[in-house]
């Protein structure tokens, strides 16, 4: 059996990409993602039709209080019932409503920054992770550097239709690269990946979820990315990946003694931004129906200095 900790190293080795666009770069394998791409991207708007590819923000989500985190909590704070009452203080019979929300910023649809996970004390483009991330947060790859980025050609690889039953796959399904390239060879030619490509990879376990009840979807078992498909994502050249599921990566994880090691290379080494808990249901169906499985996507992350992730609503347009 592999050793995990040979595994990861030689994996960090093999694909890494510090340096690759200077020592004082901060996107990673965004700058794969050029303006000639989002012209590109552009140009796949053809019948107008939008997707949000957000799931819900509220207290009836996913988490479950790993690593403190919880769902949304929505107060509000000025309401109709105060405008009826006349107590808001406004002149003239004006009145409105306001609110506020308070919650982890990974706790639904969201992006791993590039200080969200570290190698051996290493953050991206081998820094040290004591240097960028501090109790001031994430001083040199925050997340608002990627905030005006993250648009361009989207590409979306149903693997649960693909290579599932009924359009899902089974909890602790490991995605291969043979995997992806079988459901590529599946969808055709508007599935094509290549550089500057933001890939979108449905399992169907959110579809599940929906059925079922969210259960162990944040932190327990799922289908997802192998270890092994490391080298398919540095070698496309892509600029950021997403799925439907909490963690990316197949769930348990493939080394008994290792948690989330795909994590551990791709984003220290490869730089590459992750995106989970993506609803894609709706835009697979659409492209299930047209044949069509290429798209406008932005996909921009909310701007919170120093934060290293950060809530998102993605818009995938056809």
């Amino acid at each position: 059996m592999t050793d995990p900790a040979d595994a990861i190293r030689a994996a960090a080795a093999r694909y890494s990409n510090w340096g690759r666009w200077g020592d004082d770069d901060v996107h990673g394998t965004l700058n794969f993602l050029t303006p000639r791409h989002r012209i590109n991207g552009a140009a796949l708007v053809r019948r107008g039709v939008a997707f949000s590819l957000a799931q819900r923000f509220d207290m009836d989500g996913p988490q479950r209080g790993w690593r403190r985190r919880t769902n949304p909590v929505h107060t509000m704070l000025d309401t109709g019932v105060d405008a009826e009452r006349g107590n808001q203080g406004f002149p003239h019979g004006f009145g409105g409503a306001d609110d506020v929300v308070a919650m982890p910023l990974q706790c639904s649809t969201q992006w791993d920054g590039l200080g969200h996970i570290f190698d051996h004390g290493k953050a991206w483009n081998g820094r040290a992770a004591g240097d960028v991330v501090t109790s001031e947060g994430d001083r040199v790859t925050g997340i608002e550097t990627a905030a005006g980025l993250i648009a361009g050609r989207g590409v979306l690889l149903d693997a649960g239709r693909a290579l599932g039953d009924d359009g899902e796959l089974p909890d602790g399904f490991a995605i291969t690269t043979a995997h992806l390239e079988q459901t590529i060879a599946a969808q055709g030619a508007t599935s094509a990946v290549g550089t500057g490509d933001i890939v979108l990879v449905r399992t169907g376990q959110l579809a599940r979820t929906r059925r079922e009840g969210w259960g162990s979807y944040a932190g327990g078992p799922a289908p997802g990315l192998s270890f092994g498909t490391a080298g398919w994502l540095h070698d496309t050249e892509i600029a950021a990946i997403a799925t439907d599921t909490w963690g990316f990566e197949v769930r348990p994880n493939e080394f008994d003694d290792a948690f989330q090691p795909l994590h551990q290379v791709v984003i220290p080494h490869l730089g590459l931004y992750i995106g989970e808990m993506w609803d894609l249901d709706a835009l697979a169906e659409d492209c299930a129906a047209d044949g069509v499985h290429e798209f406008w996507l932005t996909a921009g992350p909310i701007p919170v200095t120093g934060a290293v992730g950060a809530p998102v609503n993605p818009i995938a347009v056809k």
